[in-house]
């Protein structure tokens, strides 16, 4: 996971535990401007909030857009 080039992804869907989710940030926030990130469930912790969140059917979908 940690060694997957992930830099000609447009949208990176995410449902992993919050933990691994921080892991992954700062090769997330290395991808290409525009490129989408969802994570189902679990965010990225107070120092990435979500863009938007919304709660789909009482599952919480958090969105980000990489700038």
């Amino acid at each position: 996971l940690f060694e997957t080039d992930l830099s000609p992804a447009t949208v990176v869907t995410l449902f992993l535990l919050p933990r691994i989710n921080q892991q992954l940030m700062p090769a997330l926030k290395r991808l290409r401007p525009g490129t989408r990130v969802v994570s189902h469930q679990f965010d990225m912790g107070d120092e990435w909030p979500a863009e938007r969140s919304q709660d789909v059917n009482g599952l919480m979908i958090y969105l980000w857009t990489i700038r």
